[in-house]
């Protein structure tokens, strides 16, 4: 049986989970034969799925609900990373030592879906993101935050936070804000199919041992980052994966599975997603979604499948 899973990205240590379940069979055993399609700064996981492109896709919540309540009907069948690694990194010199001295700052954002937290973050803050702050579209290198042109820039603790100290910055003269501990984090990282398909008990059947041989391989990865990290730079056609880099990128994607090698992988909080939906609702003025998509986006069915 055939599978294409869109990742959200180029391939790294973010994405181990599916390598190693490639590498190691898993995915075969099951009887599947699974097709790996790497992401980029270019690529909408949500409009690959929606032209047909994918089976499945690893995409953030506020993005995969967005673009729901746009038309792409996506459903979240598995969620994989159960914390969020997103922050504000900034240079302390900056001035910036808690959030309330945001104000008047220039901050780099990421958008492409990946603004969603921040938006509401600064609506909770009481910020007016046109005139208290100054936002900078930042794209995904680290460069305004080491030429001085933002005070504080979006990174992930797995791999932009390390870029900058591999930069020369001392990580003595950062200071970081988690989205997780500011009580504004939204799930990332979690696996959606179209809801339509979910109809199909051949397709969840083929989801279910999606997930069964996935989970096998991020259990592996969390228990064995240096082999998981060699997996990913064998599966690299580009080349550019780093074997020292992407260790410490597994290691640190590690500590956002808690519930890696236990039964509970891959499952999805309900909490955790009610705390995502309203997030996504309190942007202030610009709300990320106007309505709860209720249990309508998210189905337990083909992860108790997989369980089984």
């Amino acid at each position: 049986d055939k599978v294409t899973v869109q990742l959200k990205w180029l391939p790294q240590a973010q994405f181990a989970g599916y390598y190693v379940a490639q590498a190691k069979g898993y995915y075969k055993a099951e009887g599947l034969d699974v097709t790996i399609k790497p992401g980029g700064p270019d690529i909408a996981p949500a409009q690959v799925i929606a032209g047909n492109g994918a089976d499945v896709i690893v995409d953030w919540m506020p993005s995969a609900l967005a673009s729901r309540e746009a038309g792409v009907l996506l459903v979240n069948i598995a969620q994989v990373f159960n914390q969020s690694g997103l922050m504000l990194t900034c240079k302390k010199a900056s001035g910036v030592s808690s959030p309330k001295d945001f104000k008047g700052k220039t901050l780099g954002v990421w958008y492409g879906g990946n603004e969603y937290p921040f938006l509401n973050w600064m609506g909770k803050l009481g910020y007016k993101t046109d005139s208290d702050i100054k936002i900078l579209k930042q794209g995904f290198n680290v460069d305004p935050l080491l030429q001085n042109q933002a005070a504080c820039i979006s990174t992930m603790i797995y791999n932009e936070y390390w870029q900058v100290v591999d930069a020369g910055v001392k990580e003595a003269d950062l200071v970081t804000f988690f989205y997780e501990k500011e009580g504004v984090a939204t799930l990332e990282d979690g696996l959606y199919v179209m809801e339509p398909k979910l109809k199909d008990a051949a397709f969840v059947a083929r989801m279910a041992k999606f997930l069964k041989a996935t989970f096998k391989g991020w259990n592996d990865a969390v228990k064995d980052p240096e082999g998981a990290a060699k997996t990913v730079v064998a599966a690299d056609a580009t080349g550019s994966a780093n074997l020292k880099v992407q260790t410490r990128q597994m290691k640190n994607v590690a500590t956002l599975i808690t519930n890696a090698g236990t039964p509970k992988v891959g499952y999805l909080e309900p909490a955790a997603y009610e705390r995502t939906v309203k997030v996504l609702l309190s942007g202030g003025s610009s709300p990320v979604i106007k309505k709860d998509p209720g249990k309508a986006a998210m189905t337990h069915a083909v992860w108790e499948a997989a369980s089984k």
